[in-house]
């Protein structure tokens, strides 16, 4: 078996086994029982609660959840456009980079504050290192706010009757302080070893091996990169992304950060069933999604180690195969696996250029970020999953003629309106908004780089990773423009906030319901057999959503190559 092969097998099932006892850990956190850290974060909290009045003990209920979260994104949101608009005038800037337009600052912190980390600059270029360091912040907060609000979720389903479901700092500051900063930590100490820079220096002169002398940009980037990873984050502190030698110097790098991007979202999961004490229903949900990546997974591999056939035809070797677009140390295998990873999960970090993925390789991306719930980002995942659950538990409720249940909570029409909204949001701000960009090319279509299939595609890519708060992109495409920075943005604030509201209203009604407690005719949502009927809602409503776009983008590119 290739070698390549073997070491992301070895590392997907390492992350697996890792994520199980974290999973553990953050269910024990999160339900405020005691472990072997708190001794080390008690002192740290207390002194952040005295410092802002917080009281961690008052309870809230789910609405109130909601509005703390609105309330401290909206200031990020503020401080950030400041910061980016005068960074050309602020301290830490070695390398003389100048502020950002209004539009470009618009969009970099809305992209930042809401997770996703889209990027119309470069970082080395377009941002002083305050201003990465402001990133890097937001970095951390937005990954505390997603987990923060499921958790809600966890407290509803375990509290078998509940108006309050905790505290919304409480549980954001003890996801900063004792999950994220922690595996951030040891992340950044391993890629600093590596080779990666964590300096405050500006821009280094070195001769090259032609004998060229050349301006070699550095920065605290060690720290940036562990963080874009454990938080699902994926914004490049350098252009290129994780394809750049000092983001990600050496195959272990690549490795350590596929498997920092994996191990949150695995281990919410568990936490999940933890937390609740149903591990069963958490084994479930994580086989569900599994069996969704690797549908995604392996034939991108595949297809991405078999080459471009168009070159083979011209007797080019493809040996090592579709190496355009990638880096010749990490290999095609492993950047295919990449690129199922990061869009499945909605990191959106980069080791290869998607844009130059084979035509079916680049339907897999969009597919990933289209379904939007096979593991999915810090804590976020798990919420667009549960839309599923609750429109597949409604489903079957129909099938056998008794009224939908879920966890002993009755499934009802307002919470049946919720979730449709919510699971229809998706596909409407992505095919809209590629509509209208398409209908007006003189805004959307005059920056794309190729014509054609793939530059629709290019389109539908920018569309799609926005909505689906990944951040990754077809980079064929110039979208530092007011029409895409604007455009993107609106979709990234929709996109963030209304499918993390839904499910948590709906977590909030259902928590105020009476609890049934299960029988004989009880529906069993922990088995294989309610697993199946989950990933079939999904790829329906996938398949009827987005089939007649990705037909007239990849799927027509592919057919055109044959």
């Amino acid at each position: 078996m290739n070698t390549e092969i073997i070491a992301i097998i070895v590392m997907f099932l390492g992350t697996i086994a890792l994520a199980i006892p974290l999973g553990k850990y953050i269910a024990k956190v999160f339900a405020g029982d005691k472990t072997i850290f708190d001794p080390v974060f008690n002192p740290i909290e207390r002194l952040f609660y005295k410092l802002t009045g917080i009281d961690p003990k008052v309870e809230m209920s789910w609405k109130q959840h909601m509005v703390a979260m609105l309330t401290i994104n909206m200031i990020w949101f503020l401080v950030g456009m400041l910061v980016l608009m005068t960074q050309g005038s602020l301290p830490l800037n070695p390398d003389q980079n100048p502020s950002m337009t209004a539009d470009l600052a618009f969009n970099t912190v809305i992209s930042f504050v809401v997770n996703c980390n889209l990027q119309h600059y470069s970082g080395e270029t377009g941002v002083s290192y305050l201003g990465q360091y402001w990133l890097m912040f937001l970095q951390f907060v937005s990954a505390g706010t997603g987990m923060a609000a499921v958790v809600t979720l966890f407290r509803a389903f375990r509290d078998r009757t509940a108006t309050d479901l905790g505290n919304f700092y409480e549980y954001f500051i003890k996801s900063c302080t004792r999950i994220l900063l922690p595996l951030s930590f040891i992340v950044a100490i391993i890629l600093a070893f590596q080779g990666t820079p964590m300096t405050f220096e500006g821009k280094d002169t070195i001769v090259s091996l032609q004998g060229d002398t050349v301006q070699v940009s550095r920065g605290p980037a060690a720290a940036f990169v562990a963080i874009k990873h454990i938080g699902t984050n994926g914004g490049g502190f350098f252009g290129t992304n994780s394809a750049h030698p000092f983001e990600n110097p050496t195959y272990l790098s690549n490795m350590v950060e596929m498997a920092a991007q994996m191990i949150v979202p695995f281990a919410m999961i568990f936490a999940f069933g933890y937390f609740i004490k149903r591990r069963k229903l958490s084994w479930m949900m994580f086989a569900v999604m599994t069996v969704g990546f690797l549908l995604l997974a392996i034939p991108n591999v595949k297809m991405e180690m078999n080459g471009n056939p168009a070159l083979t035809n011209m007797g080019i070797d493809q040996s090592l195969g579709a190496m355009e677009g990638k880096e010749i140390r990490i290999g095609a295998a492993t950047s295919g696996f990449w690129s199922i990873v990061t869009t499945v999960i909605s990191t959106g970090s980069v080791n290869s250029m998607h844009d130059s993925s084979m035509p079916l390789s680049g339907m897999n991306e969009l597919l990933a970020m289209m379904i939007n719930s096979f593991y999915g980002g810090a804590g976020v995942g798990i919420l667009n999953f549960f839309i599923f659950i609750i429109l597949a538990v409604f489903i079957s409720g129909l099938m056998v003629g008794r009224t939908p249940e879920f966890l002993g909570k009755k499934i009802e029409a307002r919470e049946m309106k919720i979730a449709m909204i919510i699971a229809l949001i998706h596909p409407f701000l992505i095919l809209i908004s590629a509509g209208l960009a398409t209908a007006f090319p003189g805004q959307g279509a005059s920056t794309l780089n190729n014509p054609g299939f793939h530059g629709f595609s290019e389109i539908l890519y920018e569309y799609t990773s926005s909505s689906a708060n990944n951040g990754s992109g077809f980079e064929g495409l110039g979208d530092n423009t007011p029409w895409w920075n604007i455009s993107t943005g609106i979709v990234l604030i929709l996109s963030r906030f209304l499918p993390i509201i839904g499910p948590v209203a709906i977590a909030g009604l259902l928590a105020k319901k009476k609890f049934i407690p299960e029988g004989e005719g009880t529906l069993q949502t922990d088995t294989a057999t309610f697993g199946i009927l989950v990933f079939t809602v999904i790829i329906i409503v996938a398949a009827l959503s987005f089939f007649p776009a990705l037909a007239l983008g990849p799927i027509a590119e592919y057919f055109s190559m044959r």
